[in-house]
């Protein structure tokens, strides 16, 4: 809600200046509000819980760390922001120092974890090695912010492009296809993926990203990333599209997730290739094309697609565990309707539409696509507070019960 609050109010108040450069204050500020906000917290709070469920090992420094994680990526979040909206180097200071701190006990909980995970498909793979990943990116990052800061002078063009391509295909795109290997075909009934596709993640995606690290490789890389990342969504396209789950409100958002990742390949390499002849306002539509279908369409839409189907299922998981047997439990579909989930998928698409209408007309874009993604995000979070009030309202009177019997006929 903040990235879009930011991104309408910032244009408003004459912050905007330069959208859709990728190189302006406030896309930059709006971007690291999106990554370090919303999806920092949510994809390691997933990987918390997927290495105990899917790997069959448990995060131990989990239950210490847990706290910090949201409060800490929104602190790093605003600290960035103020440096890039304001040209105040302590906010560049101060949010390397927090990363540091927090992805790094982030980076060695997982790693420690990681190394007793027992390998058997494309997600416990991606387990095992997405601390790498996740190192790469924070390290990138505080290096960048580094020099902001005065600290130390580096090629800042250069460590931009890495920090960039780690940030998106290494840890984002890794994540959701790792992960989506297996929560799709279980909750939204695909094709499990073949032997192939579990043998070469994550490292087939990998290996244009260790390429990139050559600076006479650099073209190469890129385009033969972006030829990897397209097959990938090509594959996973047709797979969604043929899920017996079709009518479900989220699978909007999975195929739609395929897609966008399928473009931003595609948009990458047209730019790399034919950029120089590109008219001005096109050289700059084309990266704010390309973040947007990367970062809200392949992200931000399967976050809340998983959302939207995990925290019901988990909650039924929690009532069905807790409720003697014999009473009814309320089914996923109770906890959280279908139908209001539906309105929440197109409210999402349509900021998304709006995002990518933006170079057209910055400044009425940017409000309406900031407002409305804010929505989203805002009727997302309402569902799934209003799901947890749900089970909490479920678990009261079992709690009642448990208590000693001479208190049985109390008020409470």
């Amino acid at each position: 809600m903040v990235a879009g609050l930011l991104l309408a109010f910032g244009t408003m108040f004459d912050i905007g200046a330069g959208l859709p450069d990728r190189f302006a204050p406030l896309t930059l500020a709006v971007m690291h509000w999106l990554v370090l906000g919303m999806l920092a917290p949510i994809m390691i709070g997933a990987l918390f819980q997927l290495m105990p469920v899917v790997a069959g090992q448990t995060v131990t420094a989990a239950r210490y760390i847990s706290l910090f994680v949201a409060l800490g990526s929104g602190l790093i979040a605003a600290s960035l922001s103020f440096g890039f909206l304001s040209g105040d180097v302590a906010g560049f200071a101060w949010g390397a120092r927090f990363a540091g701190l927090l992805y790094g006990a982030v980076f060695l909980a997982l790693a420690t974890t990681a190394l007793r995970v027992t390998v058997v498909d494309a997600t416990t793979r991606s387990l095992r090695w997405i601390a790498l990943a996740l190192a790469l990116v924070v390290a990138l990052g505080i290096a960048l912010a580094g020099s902001f800061s005065g600290w130390w002078q580096i090629d800042v063009s250069r460590w931009l492009e890495l920090h960039v391509a780690w940030g998106l295909v290494g840890w984002i795109a890794t994540l959701v296809i790792g992960v989506a290997s297996t929560t799709v075909p279980m909750f939204w009934q695909t094709v499990r993926p073949s032997k192939s596709w579990q043998g070469s993640l994550p490292g087939l995606l990998w290996l244009p990203l260790f390429l990139f690290f050559c600076v006479a490789l650099r073209q190469f890389a890129i385009l033969f990333g972006c030829v990897i990342l397209a097959c990938f969504s090509v594959i996973a396209m047709r797979a969604v599209w043929q899920a017996k789950r079709s009518f479900d409100p989220a699978w909007s958002l999975w195929l739609s997730c395929s897609i966008c990742w399928c473009l931003a390949a595609i948009l990458t390499a047209i730019h790399l290739l034919f950029s120089v002849h590109f008219p001005a306002a096109l050289t700059q539509a084309f990266p704010w094309w390309i973040g947007v279908l990367a970062l809200v369409g392949g992200a931000v839409l399967p976050v809340n697609a998983m959302l939207g189907k995990i925290i019901p299922f988990l909650i039924f998981l929690h009532l069905r565990r807790q409720i003697p047997a014999g009473r009814r439990v309320p089914t996923m579909q109770a906890i959280l309707p279908p139908s209001r989930l539906r309105w929440q998928a197109r409210l999402v698409l349509l900021a998304l539409a709006l995002l990518l209408l933006l170079p057209i007309a910055p400044h009425m874009f940017a409000i309406l696509a900031g407002i409305t993604f804010a929505a989203s995000q805002g009727l997302m979070g309402t569902l799934l507070m209003m799901s947890l009030f749900r089970y909490r309202r479920e678990l009261l009177p079992i709690l009642l019960e448990k208590i000693s019997p001479h208190r049985k006929h109390c008020r409470i």
